[in-house]
């Protein structure tokens, strides 16, 4: 067998494990929001609110972006699982903290008003991207 199948045959299931945590890591972090959100964005998207489709699809870009850089620079399945949830009890706090900061967008946003959703999701994505980018430190 050549070095490059004896590596991808034990490269791969690695990969998937790391990836499996990574992924279990988003439903779960991208689920506690859509339940603690006071924004409802679940059941605004159902009531065709496409200011909360932007805005659900930032948090979970928003969860994404830290949590792949996690993956980046995590050792092991134990790194990346405790890098995992910090940086998603983080990322989730930021955004917390940046629908206070920005007053009046989130309310405009569950009225349905797109541009104001697209403001939020800048700022929460903005933030990950930074979350992410000192995860490679």
């Amino acid at each position: 067998m050549s070095p490059e199948v004896q590596a991808f045959a034990s490269g791969f299931p690695v990969m998937l494990l790391h990836a499996g945590i990574s992924l279990l890591l988003l439903v779960v972090a991208s689920g506690a929001y859509a339940l603690l959100s006071p924004h409802r964005e679940v059941q605004r998207i159902r009531e065709d609110n496409p200011a909360a489709a932007v805005s659900l699809a930032s948090i979970i870009l928003g969860l994404a972006l830290p949590l792949g850089a996690t993956l980046a620079a995590a050792a092991s399945p134990m790194d990346i699982a405790l890098w995992g949830v910090a940086i998603s009890a983080l990322a989730l706090l930021l955004f917390s903290l940046i629908d206070f900061a920005l007053v009046g967008l989130p309310e405009r946003m569950r009225e349905g008003d797109v541009p104001a959703a697209v403001v939020l999701a800048a700022a929460k994505l903005g933030v990950s991207i930074i979350l992410a980018a000192a995860l490679a430190v």
